[in-house]
């Protein structure tokens, strides 16, 4: 790597707020000698253009002996962002490539049929007139032998050990802050009726310990190869037989991964199983004849992926550059991506939004714990009701957190006479109705669930927004509990302050923009206060000014009829000039309010956050 060559490796004609600073400190953190370093980077601040530039300074194939490592990859776990990366003409030379089911055969009679269903893959030695030219081979041939590659984490992580897409001299990781839960939920197993395809016709015993889930690990990967043999035995194999071999092939690597790492005593990784209850759909059928009881699905999950991530992604490169707005603490971020601190570099880029466009208003109603959810989510609804008519022409982002809280609110506003400028959206249709409200003109305000990242509102697209429920993790999870009975509260509070950190980057996207968020759980106060030592400058400045404004009387006709219902309301996300003066008082309160909770519950921090639905 050449840290020299990253201001000539810069993408863009000019820099923009403190791009050119940015540059210098990662350049020099690297001549430092340091083989990491992380950037956090605030929305705005072009991260992908810094990816670019750290991705040039990689050794070319011309200067590069053939036993060592050239060229760069850059990664990101969020497809949404691979797609602006892919349409972006200043990126235009980081290579994209993307699994085979993102492509379509372009065979005559196939052209419905995803590359990983084709003719080449449905049969034995099939030879294929047209594998040149074939969408997702080309793209491969030429991101493999290109400077940058471009993917997915998960693909990226899928193709470790690949003749193809080897080691390279550097790794850029792209909103990098989640890598530690996405390398758990990618080495996690689920053994269940939805990922082995013969789930009805497995004998599953109950499993109470590990040890035992990896003997049973290890009779299920034997059983899945002999299917997986009987398939490949096969001529020809229709689509749901290609869809079975892959998906056995993927689950006994799965199965042996977990048995080798856990019979290796110099794993870091600790193990946990859960299972759920026995049914007649799934788990098979119980005959009597074997006194072991009856067990149902299984999801094995990994405590600490250093080990993955060691195979995954740091034996894939030289140097790493992991950039992201919410990497919170250094020690804590190392820690759990198995990097040893004192070699890691951080940068810190300066936010260059006005901190007045970006403004935080308490408009807390109660907490959103599942206890006291029956009497808060009424009052968080006639709440919506008010800001849709402090903001009648401009759209609005409803956090809701889960479809549970979602379906409420939906119910209580349609029933309060609003419903007509209210979207929803459900599992499956969530992107087609993401786009649908963002391609419309009107001021609807649409209830989401899970989209505090990777959404892009600039302007009018979205003006103010309503984070519902503090984002805690559910401590019903296992991984979730076992690090709290570690005591692990900060980890806890610091995953939540950056989920709440990532929303509010939703609706302001440039230094021009401006948007409101709005905190409707009192639990959101008492977040701040625990987490405020990991709160960066720009996000503490926030704050800081937040406020409580003063709303509109509950008028719902007035929230469908274009008036404000309140004066001197319009203009940055809604802000005014009483909510301005009355901020020193509204910040006192909610302070008072956020000490006296965690004290109430200093004995106790899950009483305050317990929450087993999510």
């Amino acid at each position: 790597m050449n840290p020299e060559r990253i201001f000539d490796a810069f993408p863009a004609p000019s820099y923009r707020g403190n791009q050119e600073q940015a540059l210098r400190d990662i350049r020099d953190a690297f001549a430092a000698g340091n083989d990491v370093v992380l950037v956090r980077a605030p929305t705005g601040s072009g991260k992908s253009l810094l990816a670019r530039a750290v991705a040039g300074c990689a050794r070319t194939v011309d200067d590069a002996e053939p036993s060592e490592a050239s060229g760069a990859y850059y990664t990101t776990p969020q497809v949404s962002q691979l797609d602006d990366v892919a349409a972006d003409d200043l990126l235009a030379d980081l290579n994209v490539i993307r699994g085979k089911s993102n492509y379509s055969c372009i065979l005559p009679n196939e052209r419905n049929t995803p590359v990983n269903q084709a003719p080449c893959v449905r049969e034995r030695g099939y030879d294929c007139s047209v594998k040149h030219r074939c969408p997702y081979f080309s793209d491969r041939a030429i991101a493999s032998n290109r400077e940058i590659a471009a993917m997915t984490l998960a693909y990226f992580m899928q193709t470790a050990g690949s003749e193809v897409f080897r080691k390279r001299d550097v790794v850029v990781v792209d909103e990098a802050h989640g890598l530690a839960e996405w390398a758990e939920m990618y080495a996690t197993i689920q053994l269940g009726p939805r990922t082995v395809p013969f789930w009805d016709d497995l004998r599953v015993p109950e499993i109470d310990d590990v040890e035992r889930a990896v003997r049973y690990a290890e009779n299920l990967a034997q059983t899945c190869t002999r299917r997986k043999d009987d398939l490949l035995a096969q001529d020809s194999l229709s689509p749901a037989e290609v869809r079975e071999r892959d998906r056995l092939q993927e689950l006994i690597g799965e199965l042996d991964w977990f048995v080798s790492d856990y019979r290796d005593p110099q794993s870091p990784t600790t193990w946990l199983v859960d299972q759920s209850p026995s049914n007649s759909s799934s788990g098979g059928q119980d005959d009597g004849d074997d006194e072991d009881p009856q067990g149902g699905p299984l999801t094995i999950k990994p405590m600490n992926p250093e080990k993955y991530l060691q195979h995954t992604v740091w034996d894939r490169g030289n140097k790493f550059a992991l950039l992201s707005a919410t990497i919170l603490n250094k020690d804590a971020f190392c820690r759990q991506v198995g990097l040893t601190p004192d070699k890691v570099a951080l940068v810190d880029v300066g936010h260059t939004f006005p901190v007045e466009n970006r403004p935080l208003y308490d408009v807390a109603q109660g907490k959103m714990t599942y206890e006291h959810r029956g009497d808060t989510t009424p009052k968080i609804a006639r709440t919506i009701v008010r800001l849709m008519q402090r903001h009648p022409d401009e759209k609005g982002l409803i956090h809701a957190h889960s479809y549970d809280i979602q379906e409420r609110l939906a119910d209580l506003l349609r029933d309060f006479g609003v419903g007509e400028r209210i979207r929803v959206h459900d599992r499956d249709g969530r992107d087609a109705a993401l786009e649908e409200w963002k391609a419309s003109n009107d001021p609807d305000v649409f209830l989401s669930v899970k989209m505090e990242e990777a959404l892009d509102l600039k302007g009018d697209l979205c003006r103010w927004q309503v984070l519902c429920k503090a984002p805690f993790l559910n401590t019903g999870d296992s991984r979730v509990a076992h690090r709290l009975e570690e005591g692990q509260w900060a980890w806890y509070y610091r995953t939540a302050l950056r989920t709440v950190i990532q929303a509010c980057g939703r609706v302001v996207r440039a230094p021009d923009d401006h948007g409101a968020t709005y905190l409707a759980d009192s639990s959101l106060l008492d977040l701040f206060e625990r987490a405020r030592t990991d709160m960066p400058d720009w996000f503490e400045e926030q704050v800081d000014r937040m406020s409580t404004p003063e709303l509109p009387e509950f008028q719902p006709r007035a929230a469908l009829s274009g008036s404000d219902g309140v004066t001197g309301t319009r203009g940055h996300g809604g802000t005014s000039t009483d909510d301005d003066s009355n901020g020193g008082r509204s910040r006192s309160r909610s302070r008072r309010s956020g000490r006296s909770s965690s004290s109430s519950s200093s004995s106790s921090p899950v009483a305050d956050v317990w929450d087993t639905e999510g």
